[in-house]
This record gives C-alpha cells, structure tokens and sequence, in this order.
C-alpha cells in the first residue's frame, strides 16, 4: 500500500517515518511540509540518510491522490480541519494525528479556541482508539491525543465494570517534551525544564473533553474528571496517575478481573504485576497498566504508560491502519522497546 504524510517535519510525522519504514506492506511515496521544499527529508535528517531519502513537496490533494491510497496529517490542531475535505468529498482515506476531527465543532471552538471543520466533514470522522473501537473498513480516522489514550486505556475498564465512584476521578498526567510539539516557547526552553518539574494547564488542557467524550460511551452518567498535566525533563513518554474510589464491596481481585477481561486479546496492552514505568514502554506501541489499592482510604491507584509519540500518536494511527485495511494488527510493530 502506497502512502502520503503530510507534516512531516514534526515529531509525529518523523516517527511515522520511522514506523511505516519497517511496514512489510506499506511504502511511503510522498511527504509534505511547509517549509523546505525540494529538499530531501535525509538532507535536513541526516539520521533518514538511506531510509527516506524523499523530497519534501509542497500539499496538493490531487497529488495525493494520483499517488496514494491513505494520507496521514502529523500537522499542528487546525490545519487538517483546513485541507481534509478534498479527501473526504473524493471517498478518500484520512488519518488525522492532531485534534481537529475528535471532537464535536461547538466543544473543539471552546478548547482549542480555532474555527471547526465543516460539522459535515466531522460527521465523517471516527474517533479511533483502537482497543476500543472498530475500524476495520472505515475511511476517515481521528487518531486520539497523547494523554486522552493513556487515561482511557487506564479508565474504561474500571467504568465498564462499574466498579467505581464516577465523581471520584482524578488524573494526575505527565508527558516527556516532544508532546508539547517542535515549536519554541518559554515553557519548552532547556534552561526552564532541565532539573525541573512543570505543572501547566489545569483544568484547561485540549485533551479533558476528548477524554470525557470517550468515557461517556461506557457510562453516559459520567460528566467531568480533575485532570492535571505536568512536564517532565525527559524527551518522550506519558505517564497517567489516576485516583478513583471504589463502590462498596469491589475487591482488588473484581478489578484485576476487570483489567484480565477487557485487555485479554489487545496484543499491545501488558497488564503489569507492580507499576509501570516509562523506561518500559519507549519506542514502542505497548501501554503498560498497573494499579495498587490503598484499603485504609478505599482509593485504588492506576497508572498508564505509553510512549508519546508511538501509542499516543503515529503508533496508534499505524495500528488504526492496519485494522482499517485488513493487515496483521502487529505488522510493522513487534520490536523491543529501548527502555535506555
């Protein structure tokens, strides 16, 4: 299968380079940015010397299309919203990395504070986080956030067994530098986050209604999480903590079920023994799980890892790939994660 990606000098789009590369069914025929044109890609990353040696083009949608049969946008929240609906008008398949399909217009208006996409092209989206969701045939992918798919993935399976206090959730979310993206700010400066330990956004983060979106599928009576993010001097990887209370009479061993049962067939959720760390899961698809209750304050903690830029990016988007086309749900994955 040939394939297109369209921001490809971001992080989520070198490191679906970097996946698809290994893909024994996938060849990439084309990559886009906005700057560099005409430049090969090994030229300006000289580490991708040999491995993609492509030429930055500028977009063109019927380009795309004359070459490709999927486009990939790894581009900042509010560009795909600008350029999907070409894909979308010519039955054409998207997988959109960033936040501009995953939510309803009116909610990605108040949290992103950008015009929506047209509702009719939104309409289209399917939200994929791929344990959770079908998208085998599907043509237009909204590929979920970084901290929405570790929350999720620690949440869903204590709500399905309605097993907890819904009004008890608190997420308390860290992330490596790369998922506060390329661009320079005060809050991504070396000499602000080395040695240092950053809480920003509470409250407010993009990623809390995404978030809420989902959980509500497992139980509508849900409304609201507390949920906080921090980060952590280290180039990637997401760790959630979350804090739940647990309806009278659920017992540790209720929830291991619970876990056991939703995740027995996800061949890239590990269910571990103790708590997970970050080292575990790096350059890799997995999201490792773990949890510990406390019996004094009947309050059970879960954390999540994933790797930012694999799961809770161009990982996930390539996996929502090979469900959406037919392939082994593995391919292209089944690597040792580098922990070092």
């Amino acid at each position: 299968m040939k394939v297109s990606i369209v921001g490809v000098t971001g992080y989520s789009g070198l490191e679906l380079v970097r996946l698809l590369n290994n893909h024994p069914n996938v060849t990439i025929v084309s990559v886009h940015a906005t700057r560099d044109i005409g430049q090969k890609l090994s030229n300006i990353y000289s580490y991708l010397k040999g491995v993609c040696d492509l030429p930055i083009e500028v977009f063109d949608s019927q380009a795309i299309m004359a070459k490709s049969d999927l486009v990939f946008f790894a581009t900042p929240s509010g560009v795909a919203k600008e350029l999907s609906a070409d894909f979308v008008k010519a039955d054409f398949p998207v997988i959109d990395l960033s936040g501009d399909h995953r939510l309803p217009a009116e909610t990605y208006q108040k949290w992103y504070g950008k015009e929506p996409a047209e509702q009719e092209i939104l309409n289209q989206f399917t939200y994929g986080l791929t344990d959770f969701t079908y998208v085998a045939g599907k043509k237009w992918i909204a590929n979920p956030g970084c901290y929405a798919t570790a929350t999720s993935m620690a949440l869903i399976p204590l709500i399905q067994a309605q097993a907890i206090d819904l009004k008890s959730i608190i997420v308390d979310a860290k992330s490596g530098l790369t998922g506060a993206g390329k661009v320079l700010s005060e809050s991504s400066h070396f000499v602000n986050v080395h040695d240092n330990y950053v809480t920003y956004k509470v409250n407010r983060h993009q990623h809390i209604p995404e978030i809420v979106q989902t959980l509500k599928q497992f139980d509508s009576q849900l409304d609201h999480i507390q949920f906080s993010t921090s980060l952590l001097p280290v180039n990637r990887g997401i760790m959630a903590t979350c804090y739940v209370q647990l309806k009278e009479g659920v017992t540790e061993d209720d929830i291991k079920q619970a876990y056991q049962k939703a995740y027995a067939d996800k061949p890239f959720v590990r269910l571990q023994s103790s708590l997970p760390e970050l080292h575990n899961v790096i350059s890799s698809n997995f999201t490792d799980i773990g949890f510990a209750y406390n019996s004094v304050t009947n309050i059970l903690t879960v954390v999540s890892v994933i790797d930012n830029l694999v799961k809770g990016a161009a990982g996930q988007a390539m996996q929502n790939m090979n469900l959406m086309f037919g392939f082994e749900e593995t391919a292209g994955f089944m690597r040792i994660p580098s922990y070092l």
